[in-house]
């Protein structure tokens, strides 16, 4: 699916039609003629409102723009007490520093995540069972090749070898939030060219097959990517929304969480291509309740 990006000048023309006195529902109407997604359409409308408006991310809308707004209530979320006044954060078996914190959208920056060890460890345990990536498709439920996502991937099972469940309660301790509601570990390798476009980690609640989806845990509200080696070039994880590339760095993670499954979250993000060499990634998806 193509992503429609945020640009400056859309910014700008909506501010124009809001200062020309056009309601919001009528810009949207207007945006969604034009061939812009609904959803796109209204977070970059709340979003540019805000700003313009001066408004903060946890303040309340104008009534005409508050009915805009997802009408998915939200949720709680893991990781909420990490910041960057604590730097270094213990988390259980190992100090886990803080390298960037922020806001909104919800994305934290982690060092030493994991010993080159670990990584190393993942990989060979991974190399065997790879096969080409598939994606949740939300319309059926099931699994399937997407031709946005060229990587290689596998799932472990929770806790299926000891570096496994040693990362997964890591994980839990750092992000206080129950071990139980994780996702097993899922091991990517990129080579050489491939990516993953950029896309939402939450279950669209519009997708006829989400229903049965949210039936093993809920909705997922939280992502952590730990980097398991450093490519030779390329592979950042990008977030198109606000700019922000994080760099693949071994041993390094980088967290974000949604309270809702809607582009207000700004939790856009994608691969960008590795360019040489090859990268891998281990995934885990946190849901709001236990996972089974």
């Amino acid at each position: 699916m193509t992503v429609q990006p945020i640009t400056a000048a859309l910014r700008r023309w909506i501010v124009d039609q809001a200062t020309a006195g056009h309601p919001p529902d009528v810009v949207l109407d207007a945006m969604k003629a034009s061939g812009w997604d609904e959803d796109t359409a209204i977070a970059a409308l709340e979003s540019t409102m805000r700003e313009h408006l001066g408004i903060a991310a946890d303040g309340e809308l104008p009534p005409a723009l508050a009915g805009l707004a997802a009408n998915e209530p939200a949720r709680p979320v893991p990781g909420a007490r990490i910041s960057a006044a604590t730097p270094s954060m213990h988390a259980g078996d190992r100090e886990v520093r803080v390298v960037m914190a922020m806001s909104l959208p919800r994305v934290v920056v982690l060092a030493d995540l994991l010993s080159a060890d670990e990584c190393v460890e993942l990989i060979a345990l991974a190399r065997s069972r790879l096969a080409r990536s598939e994606t949740v498709e939300t319309r059926t439920g099931a699994s399937a090749v997407n031709p946005a996502r060229t990587s290689e991937g596998m799932f472990f099972e929770p806790g299926e070898f000891p570096v496994c469940a040693r990362l997964e309660q890591r994980i839990a301790t750092l992000l206080d939030w129950p071990l139980e509601n994780g996702e097993g570990l899922q091991v990517l390798r990129y080579g050489p060219g491939t990516e993953y476009l950029p896309h939402y980690d939450y279950f669209d609640p519009s997708e006829a097959g989400t229903p049965a989806i949210l039936k093993r845990g809920g909705q997922r509200v939280g992502s952590l990517v730990c980097y398991l080696n450093t490519p030779q070039a390329g592979g950042a994880t990008v977030f198109p929304d606000i700019g922000l590339e994080v760099a693949p760095v071994q041993g390094n993670g980088v967290f974000f969480s949604y309270d809702r499954p809607h582009p207000s979250t700004r939790t856009l993000h994608g691969g960008a291509p590795v360019t040489a060499g090859e990268k891998w990634v281990a995934t885990r998806w946190l849901r709001e309740a236990k996972f089974e």
